[in-house]
Order: C-alpha cells, then sequence, then structure tokens
C-alpha cells in the first residue's frame, strides 16, 4: 500500500494526525528533499527506508514503491504542503493503477494557508476579495493556454503565485503591463512557518528590489492583491445581529439561511 501524505507547509508540528501516523508505521519514506522540512522525518522508525525523491526520476520512484510492494513493505510518498497542489501525484497515481498497487491520498495544510496564517491574514475579506487564484508563472514548463499572467490579472482577484520567485522582476512587470496599478499591495514569504521564515509587504513596483535585498529566489510564495493590507473591508453579514440565518433570528427578519 501506498499513501500519498502532505507534510503541510513546512513546521513539523503541522502535519496531520494521520500522515503522522503513517510515517511513523512506514516502512519506505520517498520525500520531496528540496522542500520538505527533514524535522518531519524525525516521526518515521529507526528501521525506515528514507529516500530523497529530489534526486530520482518518476521511473526511479516507481521502482522504489514496486520493490517494496514485493516484500509486503508500506510505503509513504511524501509530498510538501497539500499533495494536490503542484505535487505532480496524478502521474505517480497512473503508474501504481497499471502496476495495480493499491494508494491513498492524505492531504495536507498547503503553504498557501501557512503564508495566511504567518500574516494573520484572511484572504477572503467581504467587500475586497472573495476569489484566490493559485498559479504560477510558466518556465521551464508552460501553463496552458488562456491561464497566462496576463489573462488570470484581468480577474483583479487576490493572486498567490507557486515557483515564482526566481523571477520577480518579470512576474510584476508582467502584472502591471497587464492593468494592476504598481501600487498593488504584495507580500513575500519565505519558508512560511518554518523556524528561519521570513516575510515583506511591498507593492508590485517594490517586489523585485525587496526580493534581491533579501537574497529571495525559491522557496518562497508571493501574494499579490488588495486584501494583503487586511483594511477597508466590511464586515461578515453572518455574525451581524441584523443578519437572520437558519441558526439564529436576526433583526431585519431576513429569512435567508445561509
Amino acid at each position: 500500500m501506498v499513501h500519498f501524505v502532505g507534510a503541510g507547509p513546512g513546521a513539523e508540528d503541522l502535519i496531520t494526525l494521520r500522515g503522522k501516523q503513517l510515517i511513523e508505521q512506514a516502512d519506505v519514506i520517498i520525500y520531496a528533499g528540496s522542500l520538505v522540512n527533514p524535522d518531519i522525518l524525525n516521526y518515521a522508525a529507526k528501521t525506515c527506508e528514507l529516500h530523497d525523491s529530489s534526486r530520482l526520476t518518476l521511473d526511479e520512484v516507481i521502482g522504489i514503491i514496486s520493490s517494496a510492494e514485493k516484500e509486503g513493505r508500506t510505503t509513504v510518498r511524501l509530498h510538501t504542503g497539500d499533495p494536490s497542489v503542484y505535487g505532480a501525484i496524478r502521474e505517480q497515481m497512473d503508474l501504481l493503477s497499471r502496476a495495480g498497487i493499491r494508494y491513498d491520498v492524505v492531504p495536507g495544510v498547503s503553504s498557501f494557508c501557512g503564508a495566511a496564517a504567518a500574516l494573520n491574514m484572511e484572504y477572503t475579506l467581504p467587500g475586497v476579495s472573495q476569489t484566490v487564484i493559485i498559479t504560477r508563472m510558466e518556465g521551464r514548463t508552460p501553463v496552458p493556454a488562456g491561464e497566462s499572467i496576463e489573462e488570470l490579472a484581468r480577474h483583479k482577484a487576490t493572486m498567490v503565485f507557486f515557483l515564482s520567485a526566481h523571477d520577480t522582476r518579470s512576474l510584476s512587470e508582467r502584472l502591471i503591463r497587464a492593468g494592476l496599478s504598481p501600487d498593488t499591495p504584495c507580500a513575500l514569504l519565505y519558508h512560511a512557518t518554518w523556524e528561519d521564515e521570513q516575510s515583506f509587504i511591498c507593492t508590485l513596483k517594490t517586489l523585485h528590489e525587496t526580493a534581491a535585498e533579501n537574497n529571495i529566489q525559491k522557496t518562497a510564495l508571493i501574494i499579490v492583491g488588495e486584501a494583503v493590507l487586511q483594511s477597508g473591508y466590511d464586515r461578515s453579514k453572518l455574525y451581524s445581529p441584523e443578519f437572520t440565518t437558519g441558526y439564529r433570528k436576526g433583526t431585519d427578519n431576513n429569512a435567508s439561511k445561509e
């Protein structure tokens, strides 16, 4: 059996209870060594066989899993954050299915959630932003047609950029050309929830300068949008004394069942 486990955003105690238990019970762990906090591996048994997937190809990963299966051993495939976000798990699961190897997925706290927590931030502020776009810049790997930075910027929603800290100059220039104000608030977060976490609030026009001054080129998230400032929002209707819900009658006699 193979368990795809989300390691969480960084801090070793932000893994789920289920994920921690599976790591403790695993015979083999294949982990994303370039991204996963190595302290999480301290949960593994001393007899557990560890493999760093940053040094492996897809076929080599599947080969290790297949060998473990033949020996009746359990494998944990440990991915950073939540496996469903830039985890490249579909290709692994398809090959496992073809080989008749069973698997399941344990979700994890994504780093975009860890970043918000590091900033004490709410992404979906009423009256400011109710939509979050999770994306990345194209690089050596392209993005699908219609998902360019310029196309997504038209929505004026809060944007969270993964895998884009290597070229903050191009990112800011393209977003500005797409119509966003140079003064659009931004947050740059390096290793959110790790012990060496760093966070910076800036604007689109100062994003590259901020990244360069602090030598941030990878393992960082970039948040773009007015929600970064955490101001100018409307209070939630759900907790307003005037608002009627399915659990509480408000003073406005609103029959909403939200």
